[in-house]
């Protein structure tokens, strides 16, 4: 009892209050897993960083930018909306510094439709508002999303990545027509949203 009184630091400390030397070891403890946390974090980043480096993930489709409009899927007479054997809807755009080429395609509704994007500049975004279409588009890479549209109606387009000095201007159409009436357009037709 004398001991307590000569030293404060020995003395019994009321209920409910936790020793000084016990809350220090328990935020080294605290601190440890903390840290131990974030170096785990860290080399998940840095392993899958350097896995995707080496092998990009499955199912990249890659594409010459300098080339892209000269032939093939991208040349400009392929451009827009193609009916595929199944019944379904390919539609092919490029994103450049400030538009995409064509402004608008029109596709059927309750139709399954593939768009597939490509840049020759820089990245670029692809948003159609309340669907399920959100992707980058980036130079060298053909972007692919998929989708179906369950009413008619013009979903607006817009870039969604920053491009540039134009990229507020950088806005493209969707057109959904009726699918009995998607046949009767014509090529030329389906690339365009001007009243017929």
């Amino acid at each position: 009892m004398a001991d307590e009184v000569t030293n404060p630091l020995k003395r019994r400390l009321p209920d409910g209050i936790v020793p000084e030397e016990e809350v220090a070891r328990t935020e080294d403890r605290w601190v440890a897993i903390m840290l131990a946390m974030l170096e785990a974090m860290m080399a998940v980043i840095v392993v899958t960083g350097a896995t995707h480096a080496l092998n990009p993930p499955s199912n990249v489709e890659t594409i010459d930018p300098t080339t892209l409009h000269l032939g093939g899927e991208f040349a400009e007479s392929n451009l827009g909306t193609a009916t595929e054997p199944d019944g379904s809807v390919t539609v092919r755009l490029i994103a450049e510094q400030y538009a995409f080429v064509p402004d608008c395609a029109q596709v059927p509704a309750d139709t399954p439709v593939k768009f597939r994007l490509t840049s020759p500049d820089v990245i670029h975004g692809f948003l159609l508002p309340a669907t399920n279409v959100n992707t980058m588009v980036v130079p060298g890479f053909i972007a692919e999303v998929r989708t179906s549209f369950s009413r008619a109606g013009v979903y607006n387009m817009p870039c969604n990545e920053f491009c540039g000095g134009g990229h507020h201007g950088m806005w493209a159409r969707v057109r959904v027509v009726p699918r009995e009436q998607f046949p009767q357009l014509a090529a030329n037709e389906r690339t365009s949203c001007a009243q017929q």
